[in-house]
């Protein structure tokens, strides 16, 4: 897991080679303006999911994990609160992985939270159970999906 600025976002392009493309996006003029929804940036290989949603509980917020996509989640505006825990600590799935979701939820509790201020960004591997968009209020936010391979 990596909690970082835009302005850092050039040490990490060597992470994964798509990574660039996403970073790019991400710093689009008009990014707080874009519609709700996925957005293709370079097919499968990367997408946005643009959100705005209310925020959560951190008992409504369970572990979350990817398999196929990293996951590169940037804040424009609120507060969020993020759970973390490694996912090979994680013992006690809600259901088996859906694969074609590239989805898994577990019972177990994150090892420690974490404040995201806006303008941040953190990237999950697939090494990072998350429970994303815990917050008081409102979220509005771009999910970068990185295809790991």
């Amino acid at each position: 897991m990596i909690l970082d600025t835009l302005h850092n976002a050039h040490r990490y392009h060597s992470l994964n080679p798509a990574f660039r493309a996403a970073f790019e996006f991400l710093v689009r003029p008009d990014l707080a303006t874009l519609a709700p929804g996925r957005i293709p940036v370079d097919g499968d290989r990367v997408y946005a999911i643009v959100q705005q949603s209310p925020g959560r509980q951190r008992d409504q917020a369970p572990l979350e994990l990817h398999r196929k996509y990293i996951d590169i989640q940037y804040l424009l505006a609120g507060t969020e609160e993020m759970g973390w825990r490694p996912t090979p600590d994680c013992h006690h799935p809600k259901a088996p992985f859906d694969p074609a979701k590239d989805i898994g939820f577990f019972h177990d509790a994150p090892q420690s939270w974490f404040t995201v201020p806006p303008a941040c960004f953190v990237i999950f591997f697939p090494e990072d159970a998350h429970s994303p968009s815990v917050s008081p209020g409102p979220l509005h936010k771009v999910v970068m999906k990185v295809a790991i391979s």
